[in-house]
């Protein structure tokens, strides 16, 4: 009996053995086997038909060297389902659907939460009274050659704004014009700017790989399904990830009332925003009983290390560790500094720096008292996070700038997040983080008002000359001001030592990068904050969190070689004080920049105002695209739409997340009319050595879940080599009840050529599902009428190819599950 399907690709299921992490050979999977002692087994007409003499002469092996057959259509299955379900965390035990409609309730607050802090945040480019958040684009803000998004026609490029008479009156009119793939589009201004997104790709190009047709829409429609399937997947993720973070639990800190005293010590007013993210984070700490993950998203100087400090003492004060991590030793160093100084009223409290400066004994000696719960604070780089660092109680990690961190450092980082309060502080987070607080699944807050005596920062763009960098250089010091002069790399630090040496003989110059030795590194940055030193030359080793008062002017030479966030942190290394602060951006030769880094010195260009630390990252998160929740790999998704429209269709569909519940019914309930009795090979039933008991197993694999019966399928075509025909249709039929018991159908039936499934998946659901099938040959058959989703085939079928039809047409409505919140 041959599939309906053409053979698939034959290469896929080597791999697919190779890949999979099971045991070496021997005996790869013991199946234990037991006397059979259910009474009854829907599968037990299946085999009854075959031998099963004890007697009968058992082959050596049921293939003599079993080969790894022709990719079939259970393990293209199979695969797909490690691939959506192997990714995750397995052992992640499912919510029942009591306890997920407890929080589903706290997932829409922090939807609603993540909105009005988006309202919040780009405010100030909305119409005026427009009155509600919106990624569309203003038509008067785009020029010539831009490319937008029409969201019912799809990318084209914007020619202009002119002014045209139309045909039913004499007024003449606004009118956007619009080149597409095949001709010109002529919109009304006012529905323009209601159906026009600005087009922006998540990777290096800006240019579209094509633009679309004016007479044919259907590929736009694809293209747009594509990207609001992907959407919803990522909601599902989302949900999923908060959920299994509000299971975890801890009591509630106590409100210390000597709280005011230790908030009395600082010597600054606090802005409204500071007060709003204390307000947040004593919140967190003091009310809720899961462990707190906020970011506090600032610009430099504007107090994050407040929120920060206020948090360890909550933490501290009742009895628990709290651990400090930077990404730099230089701002280790200062974090150490400010946090000896703010607790130095409190003898009990024990700080300490776990650094390289330190010898081998006093590290040793650390390590100790951290063990044994005798350091209240430590503070250090990434080596906090080392195998050899033993907390007695830990209660709190602050992580101060996350981006600056390696993808082994970070995954360490979100482990803790299970377990301890988090804090991350940060004034361009890194585009993932910037994801997770724009959905409001993760908490954010956002201290965007400068303190009263900040002045912005005069930015200065510019290709190099030495006359220009001379000049700034010698304005900062006739003011008694000292300068920083950055590189990428420390190969060029020497020549621009002798240069400046030679322009300024009697000023003292230092140099400053990672390589140095310890002592010698701590020694000149200990030089330049006291102001015996005047130029720093260094690397972007002072990129995060120095505090140099007297330093106002910072010279960045090939500012290509820069990420965004990077010239930002930098850029923040001046103007924290009254006085004016410069910013020298130099690049060798514009002609030589790629188009990326144009387009990354434009944003910086923008962004000059104090306070626009969260939207640089967003505008980052544009250019360079923010990766999926889980992995590193960009999304090419978001390339379909836009990052504008994705965003957009992102939070419609988390405000209609509960529309799109799944309920799947008990596998004991589904009933698969069709009536099939394969007869086994009597030489396989003999190699089996107990058929019964191993189509036992299977069915028992099958009631668990759809991973527990993908890897008994694995595991038995590992011992015992590819089954035959008759064996695959007995798995066939376990997989049609398994996929349908996921799918909340409870009965497949046919009635000559129709074949009719029962289900309780709403009118939304299977829209969902249908449009994200990739196959037009059932997707086009299949209706959906009342509690039935039915298909009419071409003539009516033989039963076994039947159940193949059933097979692959469940296959591919079962993949659409990723995208469903399920119950």
């Amino acid at each position: 009996m041959t599939s309906l399907l053409p053979n698939p690709d034959p290469i896929t299921i080597p791999l697919v053995f190779k890949l999979c992490s099971f045991p070496p050979p021997r005996r790869l999977f013991s199946l234990r086997l037991r006397r059979f002692t259910r009474k009854s087994s829907s599968l037990l007409p299946l085999v009854a038909v075959s031998s099963l003499s004890a007697t009968a002469a058992k082959p050596t092996r049921w293939r003599e060297k079993p080969e790894l057959a022709e990719s079939d259509s259970i393990s293209l299955l199979n695969e797909r389902i490690r691939r959506d379900i192997g990714k995750r965390d397995t052992a992640r035990p499912a919510m029942d659907s009591e306890e997920t409609e407890k929080y589903i309730q706290m997932v829409k607050e922090q939807q609603e939460r993540g909105l009005q802090k988006l309202k919040g945040i780009r405010q100030g480019t909305e119409a005026a009274g427009s009155g509600g958040f919106s990624y569309k684009v203003d038509p008067y803000s785009l020029l010539s050659g831009d490319y937008v998004v029409h969201k019912k026609v799809g990318i084209g490029r914007f020619v202009g704004i002119k002014f045209d008479v139309p045909k039913d009156s004499s007024e003449p009119l606004e009118y956007v014009f619009i080149e597409y793939a095949d001709g010109m589009a002529k919109l009304p201004l006012k529905q323009a700017s209601r159906l026009l997104y600005r087009y922006n790709l998540p990777n290096e190009t800006k240019r579209p790989r094509t633009l679309s047709r004016l007479s044919d829409t259907s590929v736009w429609e694809r293209r747009k399904t594509k990207g609001k399937v992907a959407i919803q997947k990522m909601v599902v993720d989302l949900m999923e990830l908060y959920l299994h973070r509000l299971r975890q639990k801890r009591y509630p800190y106590p409100k210390n009332p000597i709280m005011a005293d230790f908030a009395a010590q600082f010597p600054y007013n606090a802005t409204p925003d500071q007060k709003q993210a204390f307000l947040d984070v004593e919140k967190d700490l003091t009310e809720r009983e899961t462990p707190m993950d906020r970011l506090i998203c600032g610009d430099v100087g504007f107090g994050k290390t407040e929120v920060a400090l206020r948090a360890i003492f909550c933490v501290v004060s009742a009895g628990k560790q709290a651990m400090v991590l930077a990404p730099t030793i230089v701002l280790a160093k200062q974090h150490y500094d400010v946090i000896s100084e703010r607790f130095s009223l409190y003898q009990q409290i024990k700080v300490g720096l776990l650094s390289r400066f330190q010898t081998k004994a006093e590290k040793e000696e650390y390590l100790e008292m951290i063990k044994s719960g005798h350091l209240n604070i430590i503070v250090g780089t990434h080596s906090l996070l080392g195998s050899r660092v033993v907390y007695s109680n830990l209660g709190l990690l602050v992580v101060d700038e996350e981006q600056r961190f390696g993808v082994k450092q970070k995954e360490k980082i979100a482990s803790f997040k299970t377990s301890v309060d988090v804090l991350t502080l940060s004034a361009t987070p890194i585009p993932r983080t910037l994801y997770l607080a724009l959905t409001g699944f993760r908490d954010a807050s956002l201290i965007s008002t400068p303190p009263p005596e900040r002045i912005p920062i005069k930015t200065h763009l510019s290709s190099f000359r030495k006359e220009k960098v001379i000049e700034a250089i010698k304005n900062e010091l006739d003011r008694g001001g000292q300068v920083f002069y950055v590189l990428p790399r420390i190969k060029g630090l020497e020549e621009v030592m002798d240069f400046l040496e030679e322009a300024f003989p009697d000023i003292d110059i230092a140099m400053a990068h990672g390589k140095q030795y310890s002592k010698q590194l701590e020694e000149t940055m200990e030089r330049f904050a006291q102001g015996k030193i005047k130029i720093l030359i260094c690397t972007n080793i002072v990129e995060s969190g120095l505090d140099i008062q007297n330093a106002n002017t910072i010279i960045i030479q090939d500012v290509q070689q820069f990420g965004l966030a990077q010239l930002y942190q930098l850029r923040g290394r001046v103007g924290r004080a009254d006085k004016e602060a410069h910013a020298y951006l130099f690049y060798p030769d514009k002609s030589l920049l790629s188009d990326q880094a144009l387009e990354r010195l434009s944003a910086l260009e923008e962004c000059r105002e104090l306070g626009q630390g969260f939207q640089l990252a967003e505008r980052d998160m544009g250019i360079r695209g923010f990766g999926t929740i889980f992995g590193e790999q960009q999304t090419g998704d978001v390339g379909n739409v836009g990052i504008d429209l994705f965003f957009e269709m992102l939070f419609e569909s988390l405000s209609k997340v509960e529309e799109l519940r799944i309920f799947s019914v008990p596998y004991d309930l589904v009933k698969i009319d069709i009536n099939i009795n394969p007869r086994l090979p009597s030489e396989y039933v003999n190699y089996l050595e107990n058929p019964m008991e191993i189509i036992n197993e299977a069915e028992k694999a099958a009631e668990k879940d759809m991973w527990s019966l993908m890897q008994f399928t694995e595991n038995l075509r590992r011992q015992y080599g590819k089954e035959p025909y008759s064996m695959e249709i007995i798995l066939k039929k376990l997989y049609v009840r398994r996929m349908a018991a996921d799918l909340g159908v409870n009965r497949i039936y046919a009635s000559g050529k129709m074949v009719v499934m029962k289900t309780n998946m709403s009118k939304k659901v299977f829209k969902l599902i249908t449009d994200s099938m990739t196959c037009d040959v059932y997707r086009s058959s299949l209706i959906y009428e009342g509690d039935q989703i039915m298909a009419e085939l071409l003539l009516e079928l033989p039963r076994e190819q039947l159940l193949n039809w059933m097979f692959q047409c469940l296959s591919e409505l079962h993949a659409s599950l990723p995208a469903l919140i399920k119950y």
